[in-house]
């Protein structure tokens, strides 16, 4: 941990990447999955939430702003939890827009509605 936040404390570590760069990577994930954008975009905009967060080191803490350890650390964790959000607001929508087609099986995951479940939209139309 001293070769990667060399002049940052514990304590700035977690406000300024756990805190306001986790915050914004969870909400960026979130905003790039409700607008049905793929994957990869997670990628591109934690790489530039990286670069942001390592200026606030270097602004707010005197930190080191050309640090390449210090930004892949940065960086790995954005893009965790940004594709947590965006795999979490992904399952949600699946389950929610396409009911019948998908049922929910955890906070990130979906799975097709079997042959063997009925469907709620043809049981409603059906006659009896």
């Amino acid at each position: 941990m001293d070769e990667l936040y060399a002049l940052e404390s514990p304590l700035q570590i977690l406000l300024v990447t756990g805190v306001l760069g986790g915050g914004a990577a969870f909400l960026a994930g979130r905003a790039i999955a409700q607008t049905w954008r793929p994957f990869w975009n997670v990628l591109v905009y934690m790489a530039m939430l990286g670069a942001a967060v390592r200026f606030v080191h270097f602004a707010l803490f005197e930190g080191t702003l050309l640090s390449p350890a210090s930004y892949a650390a940065d960086t790995l964790y954005l893009i965790i939890v940004g594709a947590l959000a965006w795999r979490m607001t992904r399952a949600t929508q699946m389950a929610t827009q396409y009911y019948w087609l998908y049922e929910r099986t955890s906070p990130l995951t979906w799975r097709d509605r079997g042959a063997d479940n009925e469907n709620p939209v043809a049981s409603a139309n059906s006659p009896r």
